[in-house]
């Protein structure tokens, strides 16, 4: 005696989502982890481990960190439980200490500080995230935009 199944329904189907793109056209076919360091918010971006950061630095003195994945999607403030910066300005004046604040809409954090204009003003990052702690230096340019 010789049973035979079959089935009815289709078989399943496999699809793959392909991955994000990059907003900007000059990284439209890079879709690998860490191939895109575009800025999206207008500051430079900087990584630590898997997680980017992009660092706004205002003219105005409101300044703000924006946290991205290894494919920049955007990540909530929350990342981070702490992010502060210390502005240090030629000349002789105190250091400025800023600690950073989530914004209204939970996307970053920012802070209001004096105005920076001028050459050779140096800014000490400090993030706490994910429980482990991080700190950059980083040189502005001059001007600054």
């Amino acid at each position: 005696m010789v049973l035979a199944a079959a089935c009815s329904a289709p078989p399943p189907s496999h699809t793959v989502e392909p991955a994000a793109k990059p907003k900007d056209s000059a990284h439209a076919n890079i879709t690998t982890p860490h191939g895109d360091h575009t800025a999206h918010h207008g500051g430079m971006v900087l990584m630590n481990g898997e997680t980017h950061y992009e660092v706004v630095f205002d003219g105005g003195g409101k300044h703000r960190v924006w946290f991205s994945d290894a494919v920049r999607d955007d990540l909530p403030a929350s990342i981070a439980s702490k992010v502060a910066m210390t502005v240090t300005r030629p000349g002789g004046a105190a250091a400025e200490a800023l600690a950073l604040q989530i914004d209204e809409s939970g996307e970053s954090w920012i802070a209001n500080g004096q105005p920076i204009a001028g050459s050779d003003v140096m800014v000490k990052l400090s993030i706490v995230s994910r429980g482990e702690p991080y700190e950059i230096e980083i040189p502005l340019p001059n001007p600054l935009r």
